[in-house]
């Protein structure tokens, strides 16, 4: 790989690391996400992103969706999370969950720490990575 090309992919991942964060802090209070990867994978049009993800104590993401599946592990702390048409739920470390694609959900930290998870998108490729969403009607 030419030093060009090497800046041209920092480039890149520096543009989407900042568009996730960005992204992140528009929807949310207490939320950020940092690019790990982004990949293709073998269905047409989607892309893998897999990112570290905080939400503070007291943080909440605020409802939102994605264009593609979320798969997360709970690598530290604890997070209730809210998903359309289900009972709120606890994920603490050593837990995940699924959010299927399109499901308004959101996340709150009721904690006193950290919260972190890894986050793994299977996304529609050149859409935002989450997009804010209408809280649910109860």
């Amino acid at each position: 790989m030419t030093s060009n090309t090497k800046l041209i992919v920092l480039a890149g991942f520096s543009v989407a690391s900042l568009f996730l964060s960005t992204t992140a802090s528009a929807q949310s209070t207490g939320l950020t996400r940092t690019l790990v990867t982004k990949a293709d994978v073998s269905v047409p049009g989607r892309e893998a992103v897999i990112a570290r993800v905080e939400v503070a104590p007291g943080g909440v993401s605020g409802w939102h969706t994605h264009p593609g599946d979320e798969i997360s592990y709970v690598n530290e702390g604890e997070t209730e999370l809210m998903v359309a048409g289900q009972a709120t739920r606890v994920v603490k470390a050593g837990e995940g969950f699924v959010i299927p694609a399109g499901v308004a959900h959101n996340a709150r930290n009721a904690g006193t720490v950290a919260a972190r998870l890894t986050g793994v998108y299977v996304v529609e490729k050149g859409q935002p990575l989450a997009s804010p969403a209408a809280a649910p009607a109860k």
